[in-house]
């Protein structure tokens, strides 16, 4: 006997299409159907302890998986709860399908507990907002796939009515052709030539939307071919190794790198953006060059209308077969580049003003995680003065090795991450680092991990302080008023809820625990205490 399909099924059974093999959420009784809905479908459910680290789990796993989030909330403060999360989707290019419970139409008519206008919530947040009906169910699941994994990518939100999941409904197997990859015409190649022909001192800036693309090979041979020096965004970290001779580091939230960053960039007589978003950069970005004086190639999925920058040629293209058409031809010598010393200066800046040989201190933590956990670590960064530090400091040799908040820089997030990469890869060492402040708003969800039997090492910074806000306070010359923490022991809290936890005060210290926490088949809490100040002069 043939089962019925529900609306709630075709839906999981395009998300299961898609890829997706886990959801994340919050269950409550208007979402029941819908959950056993994405059971059924084979994707697995996991139960998180609050809708917004659930979402973050689901970026974790994408971003090993390549799948759309699933993130599942209940109608009124379930969705709610979510709210940070999706915007966080949207600002850092996530795709993710926001799926929630809600009342039927007729129903919230005359009944008002909990009931609120879901899609008026998330319209200004993710890219699309559907209400699922059973007619349309299939044609809506298509459509929010399709919205949330082209280009740029984000999150699209569905409201389910509860009698709606439960509908029969039919799947009439419409699927969205995806974009054929685009070029420019040979005019505007031709001029983009002349430009890299001609230029001695290039440098490209390489962002999220290169990653988006998997260009990395091909951005890899097009910088080598034309001895092009590059910069990346926090979020491209990894696109080439960082070790690649031409590599000048991540760039976008650290002043003293960009004490050393925008003076070459100003120096430059072309300057390429290669899937550059600069909705990670700070102001200190803003308008860095000027296009009536320097070329600059602007390469992009979509048109960029932020004017954090101008360029002289903007190509809404893709960059795989661009930059392959932009070759350099077998006739053509190169000029040499850089010939006046100052990428080398730079670099050599750069390594200078990061050092590895703290004793302790944040920087000392940082080095410490860096010599003693394998080169295949995957890495999970929370916000504060920490990530600044640790994405100069931390060395990616592949994409996405070090992931966290750029767009929206939302605390909380590096815990939840690293919980769903490692459900994603659990052969792979996992290490989140999280300040304590950002520690406290998700500790909840270490029961999750130890439910889960996953094992991330979760490195904490105690300093009882929120530093980076406490050093802008300082800055500006303020009186110190809400900035301080207790010293509370989160080795404790790592045990408590099932988990390895250790405090540790100096590097032989940490590198023991780092070693034990990858030999345990639990998760481990590292507590390392740090004086408050560890950052001055240094991020």
């Amino acid at each position: 006997m043939t089962q019925t399909l529900r609306a709630a099924d075709v839906l999981a059974r395009r998300l299961y299409e898609a890829g997706c093999r886990h959801a994340f959420g919050m269950p409550g009784g208007e979402v029941l159907t819908l959950v056993d809905a994405l059971v059924k479908a084979g994707i697995r459910f996991h139960l998180a302890k609050h809708e917004n680290a659930a979402g973050f789990m689901g970026e974790g796993a994408h971003h090993s998986d390549g799948a759309p989030v699933i993130l599942v909330a209940t109608l009124g403060p379930g969705a709610l709860n979510g709210v940070n999360v999706v915007a966080n989707a949207h600002q850092d290019r996530v795709p993710m399908l926001v799926l929630t419970g809600c009342v039927d139409a007729a129903e919230e008519q005359s009944y008002t507990h909990q009931v609120l206008d879901h899609r008026a919530v998330f319209s200004p947040i993710t890219k699309a907002t559907f209400r699922l009906d059973a007619e349309a169910a299939d044609l809506i699941a298509d459509k929010a796939v399709a919205i949330a994994t082209q280009p740029r990518n984000g999150p699209v939100h569905i409201d389910v009515p509860i009698s709606v999941a439960d509908a029969p409904a039919r799947d009439r197997g419409s699927r969205r052709a995806p974009a054929a990859l685009t070029q420019p015409d040979n005019a505007t190649l031709a001029q983009a030539h002349s430009w890299l022909s001609e230029a001695q001192r290039p440098i490209a800036i390489i962002g999220l939307d290169a990653l988006q693309e998997e260009a990395a090979p091909e951005i890899k041979s097009f910088l080598e071919q034309h001895q092009i020096p590059f910069v990346t965004t926090y979020k491209a970290k990894g696109i080439l190794p960082e070790l690649h001779p031409l590599c000048l580091g991540a760039a976008g939230l650290s002043p003293l790198a960009d004490k050393h960053l925008l003076p070459l960039v100003q120096q430059s007589d072309l300057i390429l953006a290669l899937g550059y978003d600069p909705i990670e950069m700070r102001p200190g970005w803003r308008n860095i060059w000027d296009p009536a004086r320097q070329r600059m190639i602007d390469i992009t999925p979509e048109a960029n209308s932020h004017y954090m920058h101008q360029a002289s040629l903007a190509l809404i293209t893709s960059l795989k077969p661009t930059l392959e058409a932009l070759a350099p031809s077998a006739e053509t010598a190169e000029l040499p580049k850089w010939t006046c010393g100052a990428l080398k200066k730079a670099q050599n800046a750069l390594t200078a003003a990061f050092p590895t040989t703290d004793d302790w201190g944040p920087a000392g933590v940082i080095a410490q995680c860096s010599d003693s956990l394998p080169d295949n670590t995957l890495a999970t960064a929370d916000s504060g003065a920490h990530r600044i530090l640790l994405s100069q400091m931390w060395t990616c040799h592949d994409p996405r090795q070090l992931i966290q908040s750029s767009g929206l820089c939302t605390m909380g997030c590096a815990v939840p991450m690293a919980i769903g990469r490692k459900l994603a890869e659990p052969d792979r060492p996992v290490v989140s680092f999280s300040g304590d402040a950002g520690f406290l708003m998700v500790a909840g969800d270490l029961a999750t991990a130890a439910e889960l039997g996953v094992a991330p090492i979760f490195v904490v910074f105690v300093d009882a302080s929120l530093a980076l806000i406490e050093l802008k306070q300082r800055g500006r010359q303020m009186a110190n008023a809400g900035v301080d923490l207790g010293r509370h022991d989160f080795a404790a809290i790592g045990r408590a809820f099932g988990g390895n936890g250790v405090t540790v005060r100096n590097r032989a210290e940490l590198d023991k625990a780092l070693q034990e926490a990858l030999a345990s088949d639990r998760f481990t809490v590292i507590a390392a205490e740090i004086e408050p100040g560890g950052y001055d002069g240094r991020i």
